[in-house]
């Protein structure tokens, strides 16, 4: 079976929406390493509400990004969108000028308000076809990766020029510029309607919230998010004040642990994914984490000693936050990853919220090291989780477009493609027009499964939909 490769308005659309994701996420954590720094410029600021300035978008976030997601399955994904920069926008021109900790904290929870992300996938989803979805969401995915990073490097060098407030400021342009990119780059899809791959169901959340194995894993992005929020409000100022490193070169600290981390967890993803040791690996980058903010505790006055510990923290942070949406890829069922997905990011934003109140809170009444320490706790719950868990499937998910059938036919039909090599599990949804399948792709019979595929009249560019290749 051929794959004809993603169209024009496919490519376009991934890389538009991802360069969407992109501003937005560097305007959110470019503050991240230099906001503790900023304590005694700001009327009313504690360590206590620093962290929750650095947390706050992470609980209006979590409230808002499923109910904004399905907003746009009613008017549009572009207006929602829209409306979700424009809330981000305003959020950075009301922390940009203010001179109390008040308005940062306004500021920001304003800023996780423009709660885009599930509108943004849904649209996503609206402009590829099934067999190229999954591509357009990892470059998606690779983005926001990509763009986190360098706002650990730009915020301390662009902090030294402009202040937090000029920060503050570039934040609010680069939403418009988002406004510009959906404008001017993003397609209009000609149908929009529903995609359970990439939306939640609400009928399923009993299901997903009952897995104890999904439940892991959001537990697992709540902790990792939390411990990331929680180090920042320690990490800057233990740097400055104790390793004796001035905060214009922090970017340098940065540059050199995200550039050594991202090249050290290759050979890892590889072993994961091509020797099937992803519980192995999984389990093995939370003890590193572990490890790492348990030095941080003990090394804070040797810049040497700090760095060190930087690298350990951002390669199981690397490692954790790119096996974590594929385990729960692996683990949820066929139709409802939409559903999973949702909650783990949600889990993902309440981990942010809580690790800048519980960060600041301990910072303030007890001391940094106790920040590093409740981190380490906090990871030695979750590896206790991790390490019962059961290993997960090597299984890809795959998806085609059925055509119009009736409840019955979607019987019978799963029961034909089940009989195919490789499929493990189908789910054929009616109201879709989709099979939802889990396929061995060692195993997988590509050929057999092309006879079930129908041309899909929606289709962007008018290019049939056909069978997806496999993807974890």
């Amino acid at each position: 079976m051929k794959n004809s490769g993603m169209t024009p308005t496919e490519r376009r659309a991934a890389v538009s929406l991802a360069g969407i994701f992109s501003t937005r996420m560097l305007g959110l954590f470019m503050i991240l390493p230099v906001f503790a720094l900023y304590t005694e410029h700001l009327e009313g600021a504690t360590p206590f509400l620093i962290g929750l300035a650095i947390g706050i978008y992470g609980l209006t976030q979590a409230i808002l990004q499923i109910p904004f997601g399905m907003l746009s399955d009613r008017i549009g994904r572009k207006p929602v969108i829209y409306g979700g920069l424009l809330i981000f926008a305003l959020g950075s021109v009301v922390a940009a000028m203010s001179d109390s900790i008040t308005g940062i904290i306004l500021g920001r929870a304003l800023q996780g308000g423009g709660a885009i992300a599930a509108a943004v996938m849904a649209l996503a989803a609206d402009l590829t076809r099934e067999e190229h979805r999954l591509k357009a969401m990892a470059i998606m995915g690779m983005s926001m990766g990509v763009s986190f990073s360098i706002s650990l490097i730009l915020g301390p060098l662009f902090d030294s020029w402009f202040g937090v407030h000029g920060l503050f400021w570039m934040t609010a342009m680069l939403a418009l510029v988002a406004m510009a990119i959906l404008a001017l780059a993003v397609p209009t899809p000609t149908v929009s309607r529903f995609h359970r791959d990439a939306e939640p169901v609400p009928a399923q959340f009993k299901n997903v919230l009952g897995d104890s194995q999904l439940l892991r894993l959001d537990f697992g992005i709540f902790v990792l998010h939390l411990i990331l929020t929680a180090i920042f409000v320690a990490v800057p100022l233990d740097l400055q004040n104790k390793a004796g490193l001035a905060s214009e070169h922090h970017w340098m600290v940065y540059l050199f642990v995200m550039l050594l981390s991202f090249a050290g967890m290759v050979p890892f993803i590889i072993i994961a994914e091509k020797r099937r040791k992803m519980k192995q690996i999984f389990v093995g980058a939370i003890a590193l984490l572990i490890v790492a903010v348990l030095s941080m505790s003990q090394v804070s006055t040797s810049l040497v000693g700090m760095v060190a510990a930087l690298l350990g923290f951002f390669l199981a942070f690397n490692l954790l936050e790119a096996s974590l949406p594929s385990l729960v890829a692996k683990i949820a069922p066929a139709d409802m990853k939409g559903t999973a997905m949702g909650v783990y990011t949600s889990s993902q934003f309440l981990g942010a919220f809580t690790g800048g109140v519980a960060g600041g809170w301990i910072y303030q009444h007890v001391s940094a090291e106790g920040v590093f320490i409740f981190c380490g706790f906090m990871a030695s719950l979750w590896v206790i989780l991790a390490s019962t868990m059961k290993a997960p499937r090597h299984l890809g998910s795959y998806m085609i477009h059925v055509g119009p059938v009736s409840r019955a036919q979607a019987v019978e039909l799963s029961g034909e493609i089940a009989t195919v090599v490789g499929v493990v599990e189908v789910v054929v949804i009616p109201e879709d027009e989709v099979a939802y399948l889990k396929v061995d792709n060692q195993r997988l019979d590509q050929d057999a499964l092309a006879r079930f595929s129908v041309a899909d009249p929606d289709a962007q560019d008018g290019h049939p939909s056909a069978p997806v290749t496999a993807n974890s």
